[in-house]
């Protein structure tokens, strides 16, 4: 089997996985009260997150995902997702922040991981808002 195979056979197991997860997290959603419009926010966020970028270069789980955050937000996001926006990035945050309390209430990630997504979130997102406003200022030549 070609390293690429091998590759794509990761992939289709945590997607089945994903899916699950998924399911799970908009139920958990759902029983704390947000609305509809709400809940299907965080999960188009969070299936771009574990079914796109997690995916992307390697094949990780989503309970690995806790320290690919930061070059999510900071970088990739501003780049690949033609929706990012500033605000994109901010609900971005939120969604993450959420999913990983679902997966630390589910015992997928330790509490410590759960704290250091929150300290990467807020130590992150000021430079993840500059990053998102140079890439958009980017070529614009200012003669002032």
């Amino acid at each position: 089997m070609s390293d690429y195979q091998a590759y794509e056979d990761a992939c289709e197991k945590i997607r089945a996985e994903n899916a699950i997860l998924l399911t799970e997290f908009v139920a958990w959603l759902e029983a704390s009260g947000l609305s509809e419009r709400v809940v299907k926010k965080h999960r188009e966020n969070i299936a771009f997150y574990i079914n796109d970028y997690l995916l992307y270069d390697d094949a990780l789980e989503a309970r690995d995902g806790v320290d690919a955050i930061s070059w999510f937000l900071g970088d990739w996001f501003i780049r690949k997702a033609m929706w990012s926006s500033q605000a994109s990035i901010k609900e971005n945050a939120a969604s993450l922040k959420k999913f990983y309390a679902f997966m630390h209430e589910k015992g997928l990630v330790s509490a410590d991981d759960l704290v250091e997504l929150k300290q990467i979130v807020k130590e992150g997102m000021p430079d993840w808002l500059d990053a998102m406003r140079d890439y958009n200022n980017a070529g614009i030549d200012d003669s002032w």
